[in-house]
C-alpha cells in the first residue's frame, strides 16, 4: 500500500503505516526494527476481539506470512492468514461466535475461512507435515508450536508472526534480517525444505520477481542440485507460480533464477534453449539476453487502467518471453558467417501453444499469445518499403483484438545497440500507428466487411445459400481490403463482373 489508498477487498491491515518504500528496495533492518515498535497497533479492532476470544478459550493465534512480510514492506496485503494451536473444529466455533459468514475451507488440512464486514480471515492449525517424498502431498499432521510451525514455511521472510492480542513479533529464523537484506532463504536445510516441496523452488523465482530480491547462495545451490524434483510438481502450479512471476516487478531477475537453477529446462525448455552456441565464424545477437530484455521492454510499454494495455497483461508478457522460441529449430549457418531463422515466427507459434497447452493456460491466453508470436515479425520490411494502405487494412485486420499488443511487441523487438538503426525502426513504427490512425478516421478499419452482406448476394445473384455465396463474400472483402469502402452500387457491380466471369 502507498500512501495510505485502499486496494484489494479492505483496507490495508496496516493503515496508519502507509510508507513510500519500492519493493525492490528493501528498507534497512534499523528502520524494520522501529517500524516494528508500533506496527501492530493498526491491526483493526475486529482483529483485536478474535484473538480475544481464542486466548480466553486457552488457545494461541498469531498473524503469520505474507501479512507479516508485506506489512515491513509498507505493501497492502489482501489476505490476513493465522495460525493456531486450536483444532480446526475448534478454530470453527471461535469463528462463528465471531461472525455467521464461515466457511469450510479445507478442514483436512486445517483451515477455516471467515468474514466479518470487509475483513476475510483464515486460520489454519498449527502443521507438522510429512513427506513421503515421491509427491509433494504431505501427510497432513498437526502441530504443538508456533516455532514449529514456522519452520515448514518456504522462506525465513514468510516465517515471521505476530502473536495476539499480545502483539509480540515472533522471528525464530531471523527473516527480518533477510527482508532487510534482500534475501531469499529456507528457514531450515533447503534440501530437506525443497525435498519436501519442489513447489518451493519455484515459488523462490516467483518471489526473486515480485520482491527483487536476491537468492541466498545455499538455498540456491539446493534449486540447482534438486531443479529435476519440480518434475513431480502438477503442470497447474507451475503455471501459477510462472505466472505470477511474470506478473512481478523484476522479471527478469525471476526468469535469470529459472534459467541458471535448471529449473526452467523442466517447467519452460524454451527458455534456455535460447541459449544457442555462438562460433567465431557465425555471429549473432544472444537470442536468450535479447528476450529478457525483450520482456522488460514490454512491460515498460504497458499503459494504465485506462490505457489500450493495462499492465501487467498477462498476455503480452507471455508472447514476449516465447516470441523466439522457433529460433533453436530453424537456425540455419549461412556462407559467408551469417546466421539465419527463416519462419521461425510460424514454427515458434505452433510451440507456443504447444507449451501454454501443457502447462494448462487457458484457451483465450494460448490463442492470443500464438496470434502474436506468429505476427510479431509482419512489420518487418515497413521501414524499406512503406505499405500500401491495403497492406496497413490487413495488417489491423489480421492482428484483430491484438492490435495493441502487436504495437508493443513489435516495439519491444528492437533492441539493437545501433542508435540510427532503433530510430529508424521507431520512425518507421510510429508512421505506421498514424496510418493505421487516420485510416480510421475515414472508415471502420477495425471491422473491415464487404460492402454487401450473405444475403444481399444471394438475393443479386439470385442463388441459395452455399459454397458459392462464401466465395462471393471472399472476393468482396479482398476488394474491400484493397481499395477501401466500395459503396452499395459499385460493390453489386463488382459481383456482378465475378459472377458473370464465373458462368463464362
Amino acid at each position: 500500500m502507498r500512501g495510505g489508498r485502499r486496494r484489494g477487498r479492505h483496507a490495508s491491515i496496516w493503515d496508519t503505516c502507509a510508507v513510500t518504500t519500492r519493493p525492490d528496495t528493501p528498507p534497512t533492518l534499523d528502520v524494520l526494527r522501529t517500524r516494528a515498535a508500533g506496527l501492530w497497533s493498526a491491526l483493526p479492532p475486529e482483529i483485536g476481539r478474535l484473538a480475544e476470544a481464542f486466548a480466553e478459550a486457552g488457545h494461541e493465534l498469531a498473524l503469520v506470512g505474507g501479512p507479516v512480510r508485506d506489512a515491513f514492506l509498507g505493501r497492502s496485503s489482501a489476505d490476513l492468514d493465522f495460525t493456531t494451536s486450536a483444532s480446526p473444529d475448534e478454530s470453527e466455533a471461535l469463528l462463528k461466535r465471531w461472525t455467521r459468514s464461515t466457511w469450510d475451507m479445507g478442514r483436512e488440512f486445517g483451515t477455516i475461512g471467515g468474514r466479518r464486514g470487509d475483513l476475510v480471515v483464515e486460520i489454519t492449525t498449527y502443521r507438522a507435515d510429512e513427506y513421503d517424498g515421491e509427491t509433494r502431498k504431505p501427510v497432513v499432521a498437526f502441530g504443538t508450536s508456533l516455532t514449529g510451525d514456522l519452520a515448514r514455511r518456504d522462506f525465513t521472510v514468510n516465517a515471521m508472526a505476530v502473536r495476539l492480542p499480545s502483539l509480540e513479533f515472533v522471528d525464530p529464523f531471523d527473516g527480518l534480517s533477510d527482508l532487510a537484506g534482500g534475501l531469499l532463504r529456507t528457514p531450515i536445510d533447503p534440501a530437506v525444505s525443497f525435498g519436501d516441496d519442489p513447489l518451493r523452488m519455484m515459488r523462490a523465482a516467483r518471489f526473486a520477481s515480485q520482491l527483487g530480491f536476491e537468492i541466498e547462495p545455499a538455498t540456491f545451490s539446493a534449486m540447482a542440485a534438486m531443479s529435476e524434483r519440480i518434475s513431480i510438481v502438477s503442470a497447474e502450479r507451475v503455471r501459477d507460480e510462472l505466472v505470477k512471476l511474470l506478473l512481478g516487478t523484476s522479471v527478469r531477475e525471476g526468469l535469470a533464477a529459472l534459467t541458471d537453477s535448471g529449473l526452467a529446462a523442466h517447467v519452460l525448455p524454451e527458455l534456455p534453449a535460447l541459449r544457442l552456441e555462438v562460433d567465431e565464424h557465425h555471429h549473432h545477437k544472444d537470442v536468450y539476453d535479447h528476450t529478457l530484455t525483450v520482456v522488460e521492454q514490454a512491460i515498460a510499454l504497458e499503459t494504465g487502467p485506462d490505457g489500450a494495455v493495462p499492465g501487467p497483461d498477462q498476455v503480452l508478457r507471455l508472447a514476449a518471453l516465447l516470441h523466439d522460441i522457433g529460433k533453436p529449430a530453424t537456425r540455419r549457418l549461412e556462407p559467408g558467417g551469417g546466421v539465419s531463422f527463416h519462419h521461425h515466427e510460424v514454427v515458434g507459434a505452433k510451440q507456443a501453444a504447444r507449451r501454454l497447452k501443457a502447462l494448462r493456460f487457458d484457451k483465450d491466453t494460448i490463442k492470443a499469445v500464438e496470434h502474436l508470436v506468429f505476427l510479431h515479425l509482419r512489420f518487418h520490411g515497413y521501414a524499406d518499403a512503406r505499405w500500401s494502405d491495403s497492406a496497413v487494412r490487413r495488417y489491423v485486420v489480421d492482428a484483430g483484438a491484438d492490435l495493441e499488443r502487436l504495437h508493443r511487441l513489435t516495439r519491444a523487438d528492437v533492441t539493437t545497440r545501433n542508435r540510427r538503426k532503433a530510430d529508424r525502426l521507431s520512425f518507421a513504427y510510429d508512421d505506421l500507428e498514424a496510418r493505421i490512425a487516420e485510416l480510421r478516421e475515414q472508415e471502420e478499419v477495425d471491422a473491415i466487411r464487404p460492402d454487401l452482406d450473405g444475403t444481399q448476394i444471394m438475393e443479386i445473384l439470385g442463388i441459395a445459400p452455399g459454397r458459392e455465396v462464401g466465395q462471393a463474400y471472399k472476393h468482396l472483402l479482398e476488394l474491400r481490403m484493397e481499395h477501401g469502402p466500395l459503396g452499395a452500387e459499385r460493390a453489386e457491380a463488382e459481383l456482378k463482373d465475378w459472377w458473370k466471369a464465373r458462368q463464362g
